[in-house]
């Protein structure tokens, strides 16, 4: 016995498992579980363009929006075409008031002089951290030179004359053409400026102008059409139901292991296989930052059932062969995992068009669906390739 578990330790895949398993504990407890709409709260924004685009203009917008998103400094966001003219937009964990202007906005900036566009966003090079004082605000921002010669042009002989900036056509602010630009200097250096009523306001308008410098116009106009919340107390429920439903399972796997093995040599290396399945899953999610929801979960619940099936026709297989030479044991595995690759194989290929449909058309209905899937052949490919093998070698040495 001593010498068959030496020797299953030593195994490379045995070691393999657990430095993965290591890695998954260590990206789980730094990183943290990315948590979806579903657990955390959150919003779902659901956009509409003026016209349907093209793949090409799509791929423009969506990168446009998870732009300003990134700057506005909202985070765990997901912006994803459906279809040709709709875009939805997951948020979790912010309030979507805060952000409905930013998306909605088509970002179109344009500096005239006597009613004539003489700066527009293509001419803006950087923009700068927003000065706050009081309730007045600045956002600093330096055009090319190119732009600088035309405004300094139009400016010429127009002392004290006032600059119109717009932003999405509302005039944002207005200032005075200084004697140096009016004489024909040129100045890459910019700023748009404005008082609100608070501090606060002043900080929130800054934010939401320098964002929609920074990230640039839209291509075509958009509008929301739709906009749903989850608040945080229902996500909570909602983790109080994973986590029970999550324990109602491993309760029932222990009863249906115990009543068919009666025996704890046979049943805990079970559990634990899977029990490592499911910090192997959780690590992953934690590096790529998937996000963990209830589809996420109901497909970790069925790679954890594929698994712990598989473990089972393992398991009968080298018990019905236990009176055989260790070489037909052998053999009986192979056959056992010549089983385990057909029902993976089959179950990977009906997970790959759900998983295609879904993130083809977003948070939809059936795009919620793709968390489900990708999870569910995420915990799949890795029972097959990594902890299904060991538990083999475990029966090998072992029993």
């Amino acid at each position: 016995m001593r010498k068959g578990v030496s020797g299953f330790v030593r195994e490379p895949r045995t070691i393999i498992l657990i430095i993965l398993i290591v890695i998954s504990l260590a990206a789980i407890s730094t990183l943290g579980i990315p948590q979806g709409l579903d657990l955390k709260g959150g919003s779902i924004i659901q956009l509409q363009l003026e016209k349907p685009v093209d793949p090409a203009t799509m791929n423009t917008i969506t990168s446009v929006l998870d732009k300003r998103l990134n700057i506005f400094g909202v985070k765990d966001v997901k912006v994803r075409a459906s279809g040709s003219q709709n875009v939805i937009i997951e948020i979790a964990g912010v309030n979507p008031e805060e952000v409905t202007r930013i998306v909605g906005a088509p970002g179109k900036f344009e500096a005239k002089i006597d009613n004539k566009t003489v700066l527009t966003g293509a001419d803006i090079v950087s923009v700068q951290s927003p000065i706050i004082q009081g309730n007045q605000w600045q956002v600093p921002f330096r055009i090319s030179t190119d732009g600088a010669k035309r405004f300094a042009k139009a400016a010429e002989g127009k002392a004290g004359a006032p600059v119109d900036m717009y932003l999405d056509d509302r005039l944002i602010t207005s200032p005075t053409i200084s004697p140096d630009v009016a004489a024909g200097k040129p100045v890459t250096d910019v700023a748009i400026t404005g008082t609100e009523s608070t501090k606060e306001s002043a900080e929130l308008k800054a934010k939401e102008v320098e964002t929609l410098l920074k990230s640039g116009s839209l291509p075509v106009k958009v509008k929301i059409v739709g906009v749903s919340s989850v608040s945080a107390e229902l996500g909570g429920e909602f983790t109080k139901g994973a986590i029970i439903a999550g324990l109602l399972a491993v309760i029932a796997i222990i009863i249906i292991l115990v009543a068919r093995y009666r025996t704890p040599i046979l049943v805990l290396p079970i559990f634990f296989t899977t029990l490592a399945e499911l910090i192997l899953i959780l690590g992953v999610a934690a590096i790529i930052r998937w996000n963990i929801d209830l589809a996420a979960i109901a497909g970790i619940l069925a790679a954890i059932g594929t698994g712990v099936d598989d473990q089972i026709i393992m398991t009968d297989e080298v018990l019905s062969g236990e009176k055989v030479k260790r070489r037909r044991r052998r053999f009986r595995i192979r056959e056992a995992f010549f089983i385990i690759f057909a029902s993976a194989g089959t179950l990977i290929a009906a997970m790959l068009p759900l998983a295609y449909v879904g993130f083809s058309r977003g948070a939809t209905g059936i795009g919620m669906l793709a968390g489900f899937a990708f999870t569910t052949v995420l915990g799949v490919l890795i029972g097959v390739f990594i902890t299904r093998p060991v538990y083999a070698k475990f029966m090998e040495y072992i029993i």
